[in-house]
């Protein structure tokens, strides 16, 4: 009878243990679900204030880094005026050929600092009149170390309306650097045009290293322009190239492939234009042309003029988009045309096209937002 009452008492005992011990599981689950909903609510906070900073740390940097990039700029296109001046004033020189290469150096340096721009949010400049797609390709070749290499075929009668003609001459200008870096140093470049449907295609072949798929992956994500990646990422040593095309077709739009192999092996890029970025150039009648011709040997004579000071005044330039030296432009069949090593005067007209054939404001030298 006494284990009885025992083994009862010890059951009564066990259910009252078991009983408080499931109270206390029980506080101390709540306990942890709240220290852990309270966690993630730091985490959140704190992962909001993180990118707030980084973000702020971002447009810091950019906003820096435009600043200085507009001011480069600036100082490229004064260079390239005082060069030109002193092509104008000695255009016989021999020292001119070796002035030209400096005008080429700088072309290329405005070139890096007008992506860098871009990157940062500052905005292409103007033009008020469309180009021809073959000069606006011309331009963009100008502004390459390896420009000989460069073989274009000229298509007949069509120009890019002037919204599109300062981005697309920067986004060839880069596939075109990109191409000659990653390529044998006397390997051609090939640039074609082709019309696909209500498409203007400017495509260009080179035969360097094909990309490897993963490559094809980050670039088309990167020529895309959905998804521009902070400056932090591009690396110690920034490549702009891609981030910068994608950043402008997209704002523009066109749009850009790198996925295809060229005949040569290496990489076809193709700069594809819907129809609302080009149209058919407008054929000048004779009698138009004979006043334009009037005009130009009067802007002639007044640019030989002088200041009180005794300087050459500087007159109205009416360069084309690019005049890169070359053999006979005439004819609507696409030649293809290789562009020898200029001499000094074919330098200076060939900048000359870059800068004052673009007709696009320059940027202040203060790097201001309006820039």
């Amino acid at each position: 009878m006494a284990l009885v009452l025992r083994n009862k008492a010890l059951g009564v005992r066990k259910r009252e243990s078991e009983t408080s011990l499931g109270q206390r599981l029980n506080y101390t689950e709540a306990e942890l679900t709240r220290v852990q909903h309270e966690l993630a609510k730091v985490r959140s906070e704190q992962d909001g204030v993180i990118r707030e900073a980084e973000q702020a740390a971002e447009e810091s940097t950019k906003a820096v880094l435009k600043g200085a990039a507009r001011f480069l700029q600036s100082l490229a296109v004064e260079q390239t005026v005082l060069l030109d001046e002193i092509q104008r004033k000695y255009g016989g020189h021999t020292v001119l050929s070796d002035l030209m290469e400096v005008t080429h150096a700088n072309a290329q340096m405005a070139r890096k600092a007008q992506g860098i721009a871009v990157m940062c949010g500052a905005p292409l400049g103007r033009r008020n009149q469309p180009a021809s797609v073959y000069d606006v390709v011309r331009s963009a070749q100008s502004q390459i170390r390896n420009f000989h290499r460069v073989e274009i075929m000229q298509p007949s009668g069509i120009a890019l309306k002037s919204s599109a003609v300062a981005p697309v001459a920067l986004a060839v200008a880069e596939l075109l650097d990109n191409a000659a870096s990653f390529s044998q140093a006397d390997a051609p470049i090939e640039v074609t045009f082709q019309r696909v449907q209500k498409n203007l295609c400017i495509v260009i072949d080179d035969a360097g290293v094909s990309m490897s798929d993963e490559d094809r992956q980050k670039a088309t994500a990167l020529l895309a322009g959905d998804a521009v990646p902070r400056l932090s990422q591009l690396g110690t040593q920034p490549k702009f190239g891609f981030p910068v095309i994608g950043l402008i077709a997209r704002q523009y739009g066109f749009k850009v492939d790198v996925t295809g192999v060229s005949r040569y092996g290496g990489v076809r890029a193709v700069v594809l234009l819907p129809e609302e970025l080009w149209t058919m150039e407008e054929t000048t009648p004779p009698a138009t042309e004979a006043q334009v011709s009037s005009i130009r040997r009067g802007e002639s004579r007044e640019q030989s003029a002088r200041t009180m000071h005794g300087l050459p005044k500087r007159g109205a330039r009416k360069s084309p988009i690019a005049s890169v030296p070359d053999g006979n432009t005439s004819g609507g069949e696409q030649t293809p045309r290789r562009a020898s090593r200029p001499s000094g005067g074919g330098l200076g007209a060939f900048q000359r096209g870059t800068l004052s054939g673009r007709d696009l404001e320059a940027p202040t030298p203060e790097g201001s937002e309006d820039a």
